[in-house]
């Protein structure tokens, strides 16, 4: 049998990997990268909503290997599922969105626990330059290796999910591939605390909190990422990210870490004595990194015949305010792999993909909008209230 082409190896890659496995579908994964750890996978995802579908795709064992990658496993056995946002001038809890059962998962850990078992499908320092549909009609990916090497490889069906930059999409959409970037602007750390310095944002919530300063605007956002036992340091390994609204040219990111850094601390003017003291903290050096905040809406395309289609961020690029861009992957994958099944069953292909894609865009063109007025709002404290998009319930009807 011909396999499935999957673009990327990310987590929502992986996992489709993982779950063509159990249905033994062929597959094979083309990943960019030169190896597992050749840049750094992201910092945490918080699984929520998705939880019973990815459930019912992998194997008992990945599950296990997942539920081991949470980023405090003693929090997560008794953990409440809240999600904190506070006042950050005073620090006073100011709304607590409800609660539902997640997994807060460190994204490297999570994505090493979806290689075991199928290794040997993973192609690494494979970049996909494009995509073709050759002459018998089959789609076939074109490789560039890392030593310059080209070749063309077919396949039944190519899955693009290798990112929000995806070139699987600037295939079906050359027209409109483009993300559509928010007036907002993103930075965070990676930093290693002492029990001392740790315990006070862990005494607000020992897995995560968010907030905005009610009158600067600049939203905050904190989470757990190893715990000592996990970390070789053996401290506190948190993620620290600040974001604030773009009004005047000042407002861009410096283009070094140094300035990143002092941009933060400037930014945490008026915060609460425990959240400015976490910031001015940051050692000197600390790699800063800037997320860019820009979205996809999951527009139409041309699946030609149902041979090329996309998944999560490829096909629906939402900004991380309500925290839903991994659940609705993962959700991707449960459809995608229901109607990859009955293609290879010998059912019609371009019936199968249509309608995985017609759920999908359903589903995910408001999720990525509601994502959008949540990071507007996140940055809007007379805005706030119990219904809002950053505050309402993550919660899925599909």
């Amino acid at each position: 049998m011909e396999p499935v082409l999957i673009v990327g190896a990310g987590i929502v890659g992986l996992t489709l990997g993982q779950a063509l496995k159990q249905r033994n579908i062929p597959f094979e994964i083309y990943e960019r990268d030169l190896h597992p750890d050749s840049r750094g996978q992201g910092w945490a995802i918080t699984l929520h909503w998705a939880l019973q579908y990815i459930q019912s795709l992998l194997p008992e064992e990945t599950l296990q290997r997942i539920q081991d990658a949470q980023v405090d496993p003693d929090v997560a056995r008794n953990d409440n599922g809240n999600f904190l946002f506070i006042n950050l001038a005073t620090g006073e809890p100011k709304f607590k969105i409800p609660p539902s059962k997640r997994w807060r998962v460190n994204r490297e850990k999570m994505r090493k626990a979806l290689l075991v078992g199928i290794e040997e499908h993973v192609h690494w320092g494979k970049r996909v330059d494009g995509i073709l549909i050759g002459d018998d009609g089959r789609p076939q990916i074109a490789i560039e290796s890392g030593s310059g090497e080209k070749e063309n490889i077919a396949g039944k069906l190519v899955v693009g999910v290798e990112g929000s930059r995806s070139t699987v999409r600037r295939f079906l959409r050359p027209d409109a591939f483009r993300n559509a970037q928010l007036p907002v602007r993103f930075t965070g750390v990676a930093v290693d605390l002492t029990d001392e310095e740790a315990a006070p944002l862990r005494n607000m919530d020992p897995l995560l909190f968010q907030g905005c300063h009610p009158e600067t605007g600049v939203f905050f956002w904190f989470s757990i990422l190893e715990t000592p036992a996990n970390n070789q340091s053996g401290l506190w390994r948190v993620q620290i990210n600040l974001s604030w609204p773009v009004k005047t040219r000042e407002d861009e990111v410096p283009e070094i870490d140094e300035e990143r850094l002092v941009n933060m601390k400037k930014r945490v003017t008026g915060f609460a004595l425990f959240l400015h003291d976490a910031i001015q903290r940051i050692p000197d050096g600390t790699p800063v990194l800037e997320i860019n905040l820009a979205d996809w809406e999951c527009l139409p395309w041309n699946n030609r015949d149902g041979r090329v289609t996309l998944a999560s961020d490829a096909a629906h690029a939402m900004v991380m305010y309500r925290g839903e861009a991994a659940n609705h992957g993962l959700l991707d994958i449960f459809h995608l792999v229901e109607a990859i099944a009955e293609i290879y069953a010998g059912g019609d292909q371009k019936a199968a993909i249509d309608r995985y894609e017609s759920e999908m865009r359903e589903r995910t063109a408001p999720a990525v909008r509601l994502s959008r007025q949540a990071c507007m709002e996140a940055h809007a404290w007379d805005q706030l209230n119990d219904g809002c998009a950053i505050l309402s319930r993550r919660k899925i009807s599909s």
